[in-house]
């Protein structure tokens, strides 16, 4: 019976550190949100001119009965979406548009050959 206790004992340490780093990782997760790395800072101004005239098509659109299938049809072929139609198309990713993009796993293998310093 002795030996059972014993080795129980020598886990308690163990325990304590297991959930003490669990409790850091938790606090430091709250309070550092996470970054967006490489992203540039919109002008708040220009989106809200943008969102002045989504707010008035969207005034405009309300006032009217709903539209019908043709008419939606024809929206939504204008753009992405019929809600959306072509705004800010030029700044959304697509496969059109992306071809030259690197892709996450060739970031991380250009990341690790910088690291250990082996291609």
């Amino acid at each position: 019976m002795k030996n059972i206790s014993f080795d129980l004992s020598v886990l308690r340490p163990v325990r304590f550190i297991i959930v003490a780093f669990t409790c850091a990782l938790l606090i430091f997760s709250h309070a550092l949100p996470a970054a967006a790395i490489g992203t540039q800072k919109s002008n708040p101004e220009k989106a809200t001119t943008q969102l002045l005239e989504t707010q008035k098509e969207t005034d405009k659109l309300t006032a009217e009965p709903p539209l019908g299938l043709k008419e939606t049809i024809k929206k939504s072929n204008k753009g992405i979406n019929e809600v959306q139609g072509a705004a800010d198309i030029d700044k959304m990713n697509r496969p059109e548009n992306s071809q030259q993009a690197t892709s996450v796993e060739d970031q991380v293998g250009n990341f690790l050959e910088k690291v250990t310093g082996k291609k």
